[in-house]
């Protein structure tokens, strides 16, 4: 849930850009091509990313003409100047970086030694993009709870050091392209926000303050594998403090800045589901978004995050998007400040409009979201509205299976606990050893084989407790027997599909009889058999929630990557194909199951029932994906 503020207010901002602006064509007097695959690399790069112009803090030489320290100290200089404020008023400093000038101390106390400030509070961020939100998070907080008056949020980059050339002579001048890429993608640069209590005027803006309404961040570090790195070898096996020395840790490139580009699509996905569900929970409107700050790395993510939020369904016209990744560069944490600062010194805002940022990190996937609100100074101080109804949501890529947003009349609230239940599962999910074999590459036919031995027997008795639930309802609910008599009879036959492919691929086993379930999978087939022999077991919606979502969610996203490491002709794959389009359907013909059921039995009760059967089977189907990974005995061989 997003921290909202209701007494926090951006007062100034400033930014400091080191030395004049380097264009494309004078990059290779600071960051010199390493070879002739490097040269390449730069000019696919230079023409995707939509930089023309960036800041470095160091010559043509190499050599350092500001520390990090004095970038973050020159921003906020230039945000107090802007302000009228003195440094005095801070009380509490708050800084974001992916690395500061010394590995200890804090980044936050290095600034203040260099701004020779008083005594006061720090609190140093060490993170990668999102790390200067939460330096603004930090501040915002220290004043909404009232243990400060003014604070002061910044955030400063300086990768330039490490791509000198002379970083990779130890290497021979080769590298691998994951250290190539960032090389012509980052720059220099700090930015700063001065925020205070009260409501002060924001700089520069007569008649007009800026309120701090919310920020909201979340990190999945434990669904994915490292994707941005600093300190590690190219297979992430080794940190540079195993080595026996600094000069072995750059030869063996653990000194050397990656970032895995190929994970980067699903750091987009993460960030839509997010904002999707911000906008589902009311915390922001698009249709209200008057000016989207997005922190993209390259202007070649454009469509690839204006595709996403369009299917969602979500979309803030492209006229409303403001950056200055082309004249100011990508400086990391730094950029929303920057942004953020750049475009209030150069727009006129208007009191009720809305100023919305988002900053998507690559290092281990983390996505951060503010929203700021222009209002007259005269206005009297609003506090925090009640969220508002969110907008329907018919076209959810990365969601829950049904988005609450989407509900029909008298199920938002089933929905809605049915999506917590579904993202934790999800989650859960992510991490099981078969999902990160599956993501990292290192899942192989094999494997793949003994997961479709212990999934096959289970998709077999799918139809045969669908019918038994049918069977066990009253009168009142045929319409809903005869509706899962119909869900039941599509799906009857999809075992011997999914045991086709698994023969395709190169299963021994010839009898499905002689196939086995893992403990998750037995567990789960008892609780399914054993609720459908109940009456009236109305509950089963729920499992069936989780089921079918699983083949509409998770499946359709596991499927390109088994493609790209199984070598396997693509009619081995015909029952995950299948499944990612049609439950879809499926999902369809569960909701009017559900006002079915609602109908006959009450809201209340029969959402009960619905919830606790689907946490239940969550679980269970999750212990059937942590079981995968173990090998199974066939019945020929008991």
């Amino acid at each position: 849930m997003p921290v909202s503020f209701q007494r926090v207010y951006l007062e100034s901002a400033g930014y400091f850009m080191p030395g004049e602006p380097i264009p494309n064509d004078r990059m290779d007097a600071y960051i010199a091509p390493l070879n002739r695959m490097s040269e390449r690399i730069k000019r696919r790069i230079l023409a995707e990313n939509g930089i023309l112009t960036r800041h470095y803090a160091i010559d043509a030489e190499g050599v350092t003409l500001h520390t990090n320290a004095q970038l973050a100290a020159g921003a906020i200089r230039d945000c107090l100047r802007r302000g009228g404020a003195e440094l005095s008023r801070v009380s509490l400093l708050a800084s974001g970086s992916s690395g500061g000038d010394a590995l200890m101390p804090g980044f936050a106390n290095m600034i203040q030694g260099e701004l020779a400030a008083q005594p006061m509070e720090t609190h140093s961020v060490h993170g990668i993009c999102a790390a200067g939100v939460s330096a603004i998070q930090a501040a915002a907080q220290g004043i909404e709870l009232g243990a400060h008056r003014s604070a002061m949020a910044v955030a400063s980059e300086m990768p330039s050091r490490l791509f000198k050339r002379s970083r990779f002579a130890a290497r021979g001048y080769e590298t691998d392209f994951d250290s190539h890429f960032l090389r012509w993608m980052l720059s220099d640069g700090a930015g700063a926000l001065l925020l205070s209590d009260g409501t002060p005027m924001l700089a520069g803006a007569p008649g007009l303050r800026l309120k701090l309404k919310w920020v909201h961040q979340r990190a999945f570090s434990g669904d994915y594998p490292v994707c941005m790195q600093l300190g590690l070898t190219e297979d992430r096996a080794r940190g540079h403090l195993d080595f026996g020395s600094w000069a072995e840790a750059e030869a063996a490139g653990a000194l050397s800045l990656r970032q895995d580009i190929r994970l980067l699509p699903h750091l987009f996905d993460i960030g839509i589901h997010e904002y999707a569900g911000l906008v589902r929970d009311g915390w922001v409107d698009p249709k209200r978004v008057d000016h989207f700050l997005c922190h993209y790395s390259s202007e070649k993510f454009i469509p690839v995050v204006e595709d996403l939020m369009a299917k969602a369904d979500l979309s803030i016209p492209r006229e409303r998007w403001w950056s200055n990744l082309a004249w100011r560069g990508n400086t990391g944490a730094a950029s929303i400040l920057v942004m953020l600062a750049e475009f209030l010194h150069t727009k006129t805002l208007k009191p009720g409009e809305q100023i919305f940022c988002y900053v998507p990190e690559s290092g281990r996937f983390m996505a951060a979201y503010m929203l700021l609100e222009v209002e007259a100074a005269d206005a009297a101080p609003v506090a925090v509205a009640p969220r508002a109804a969110a907008a329907p949501d018919d076209d959810l890529v990365i969601a829950p299976p049904h988005d609450p947003a989407a509900a029909p009349e008298g199920l938002g609230a089933l929905l809605t606990e049915l999506a917590a239940i579904w993202h934790d599962y999800r989650s859960c999910v992510w991490r099981t050893p078969l999902v990160r074999q599956i993501r990292e590459r290192r899942f192989a036919v094999p494997d793949y084989l003994n997961w479709m031995e212990q999934w096959v027997p289970q998709v077999r008795e799918g139809s045969l407790w669908m019918r038994e639930g049918a069977a066990s309802l009253s009168e009142p609910y045929q319409m809903l027997a005869s509706l899962i008599g119909v869900h039941a009879g599509e799906e009857q036959n999809d075992f011997n599909i999914l045991f086709g492919d698994y023969r395709k691929a190169g299963g021994a086993v010839e009898k499905i009889e002689d196939l086995r379930r893992n403990p998750g999978g037995e567990a789960l087939n008892a609780y399914l058999h054993g609720l459908a022999a109940t009456r009236d077991p109305i509950g089963l919606l729920g499992a069936i929630y989780i089921i079918e979502g699983t083949g509409q969610r998770i499946v359709p996203a596991l499927l390109p990557l088994l493609k790209a490491s199984l070598k396997l002709p693509p009619d081995a794959f015909r029952f995950l194909e299948y499944h990612g389009h049609n439950d879809e359907q499926h999902l369809s013909r569960w909701l009017a199951a559900v006002e079915m059921v609602m109908a006959v039995e009450g809201q209340a009760r029969a959402a009960r029932q619905i919830i606790d059967t689907a946490r239940h089977t969550a679980a269970l189907y999750l212990m059937q994906f942590q079981n995968v990974t173990e090998r199974m005995p066939h019945g020929s061989n008991t």
